[in-house]
């Protein structure tokens, strides 16, 4: 069976926050910083060196390499804490508190159900369950690893991998809850939402409107 193309782990994230940001980061190459993602670097900033310890009898891996060849996703994950047996536990770093809204929440499960998923066919350990630790409140959040996520995983792929193959720019998301999402996201200004969709109904008013 051919290996489909590599989704990286970190696109699925950006995906389920918003399909047009997915693109122009991982289809158009693009990114911009802001006072969200400098603070994210931040978080990252120790997890992202490489290296083994042993912490409170746990032994703990850094910026572990990780793979899926069946849904061909690639990435890294921030810590992979292995429990007896060497079963794998990921925790991945957030800023921001535990508190977060659902659907924003739902992004950061997806990405950690992908690094399970990964560990699971390197290691042949199953892996249920993982950990969000965001950095503000300093607590965990732990994420079962449901049938559903895993089945969000793999057809968040299949849509990156065809958004990637048709080089098709999503749409901007619409509606209040979008809205929210927008004024957070550091592409803000090179996305230009609002405008798009003021711009595309001004368009079809006038070509529909008799007196203009």
């Amino acid at each position: 069976m051919k290996t489909p193309e590599q989704v990286p782990l970190s696109a699925l994230q950006h995906w389920q926050y918003c399909p047009r940001q997915c693109g122009l980061i991982h289809l158009e190459q693009v990114f911009d910083e802001n006072v969200h993602t400098l603070r994210g670097q931040a978080v990252h900033a120790r997890v992202d060196k490489p290296g083994v310890e042993t912490a409170k009898g746990v032994r703990v891996g850094r910026a572990v390499p990780l793979w899926h060849d069946e849904l061909g996703l690639i990435g890294k994950s921030d810590v992979v804490e292995f429990l007896p047996g060497d079963v794998p536990y990921p925790v991945e770093y957030k800023h921001g508190s535990r508190n977060k809204a659902p659907d924003i929440a739902a992004c950061d499960d997806l990405q950690l159900a992908a690094q399970a998923m990964c560990l699971e066919v390197m290691t042949g350990k199953p892996v249920q369950e993982g950990a969000i630790y965001y950095a503000t409140s300093k607590r965990r959040r732990v994420v079962p690893i449901t049938p559903g996520l895993r089945a969000a995983v793999a057809q968040a792929a299949d849509a990156i991998r065809a958004m990637l193959a048709s080089t098709v720019l999503p749409s901007p998301l619409v509606g209040e809850a979008a809205a929210k999402r927008c004024r957070a996201c550091s592409l803000l200004e090179r996305c230009q939402p609002l405008a798009t969709h003021a711009g595309l109904i001004a368009a079809r008013a006038a070509l529909f409107d008799p007196d203009t």
